[in-house]
C-alpha cells in the first residue's frame, strides 16, 4: 500500500501474527486476511475475528516481504494530535526529526515503548510511521503508545515545553555528557529527547532550540552509534533516572 493510499483511506497494512495480535487487541483491525495454514497455526489469534482465507499467492500479493507469515490485517491509523498525546503529566517523549530510514524509525518507536515513553513524535520530513518496514520494525509497539506525525519540529519543541518537559537533543558533538546528566539528576525531570537523521544528525537550527545538546560517551574505538542504538541508550538513561 503506497503512502498516498494510506493517507487517503486512513488505513495501513500490518503483517505477521505478533503485530496483528497487537492490532486486534487495540481494536484497529478492519479486515483480516490469512492463509489456511495460518488459520490452523494461530487458532487463538483468529478466534472471534472475521477472516478472509486466501491462497499463499494471493496473500503474498498484499505484502512487502518475500516470505510473508501467512496473516495480514488492514488497520485504521492510530496517530493523534500532539496536544492530545500530552494529556496528563508526561514524563518521557521521543521525537524523531528528519529520520528517513523506516527500520531505524520503527526500532526507535519500539525503544520508546520499552522505556515507558508517553508518546513518540514523527516530526518534519521523518518517514511515515505506517511505512511497511517501519511497522514491522516496531513489532507491535505502534499500537501501544500515542503516535504523532505531520508536525514541524519547532512546533513540537514549543508544545513539549508548554507541557513542562525539558528538551534534550541527542548529538554526538553535544556539550553535555549523558552520564554526567544522569549523575547530577538532570534526567530525573520530565524529558523529551530529539533524535535526528541517520546520516547528518540533528539539524543545527533544531539543536539550537533544545535546552541541552547531549552526547553519549564512547568508551571504545567506535566512531559513533547508529540512531536506534543511541535512542535506546538515551531513553533508558531517562527511564532509569525516573525510577
Amino acid at each position: 500500500m503506497r503512502r498516498r493510499d494510506r493517507d487517503r483511506t486512513a488505513t495501513f497494512l500490518v503483517e505477521g501474527p505478533q503485530a496483528v495480535r497487537e492490532a486486534l487487541a487495540a481494536g484497529r483491525v478492519q479486515t483480516l486476511f490469512a492463509t489456511a495454514a495460518a488459520v490452523e497455526r494461530h487458532p487463538d489469534l483468529i478466534a472471534g475475528a472475521e477472516v478472509s482465507v486466501l491462497t499463499d499467492k494471493a496473500l503474498a500479493s498484499l505484502t512487502e516481504t518475500p516470505h510473508p507469515q501467512g496473516i495480514v490485517a488492514v488497520c485504521s491509523t492510530v496517530d493523534i494530535p500532539l496536544g492530545e498525546a500530552l494529556t496528563g503529566t508526561p514524563r518521557l517523549v521521543g521525537v524523531l526529526a528528519e529520520a528517513r530510514d523506516p527500520g531505524n524509525a520503527g526500532t526507535v518507536l519500539r525503544c520508546c515503548d520499552a522505556a515507558g515513553a508517553d508518546a513518540v513524535v514523527f516530526a518534519g520530513d521523518s518517514v511515515d510511521p505506517y511505512n511497511g518496514k517501519c511497522v514491522r520494525a516496531s513489532a507491535g509497539s505502534l499500537f501501544h503508545l500515542p503516535v504523532v506525525r505531520n508536525i514541524a519540529p519547532a512546533d513540537a519543541v514549543a508544545a513539549l515545553r508548554t507541557h513542562g518537559l525539558q528538551v534534550l537533543a541527542a548529538d554526538g558533538a553535544g556539550e553535555d555528557d549523558l552520564d554526567d546528566l544522569a549523575d547530577s539528576g538532570v534526567l530525573a525531570g520530565p524529558t523529551a529527547w530529539l533524535f535526528g537523521n541517520e546520516a547528518w544528525g540533528i539539524p543545527a537550527d533544531l539543536a539550537a532550540l533544545a535546552d541541552r545538546r547531549v552526547r553519549i560517551p564512547i568508551y571504545g574505538s567506535a566512531e559513533s552509534l547508529n540512531l536506534a542504538t543511541a535512542a535506546a541508550v538515551c531513553l533508558y538513561a531517562s527511564a532509569r533516572s525516573h525510577r
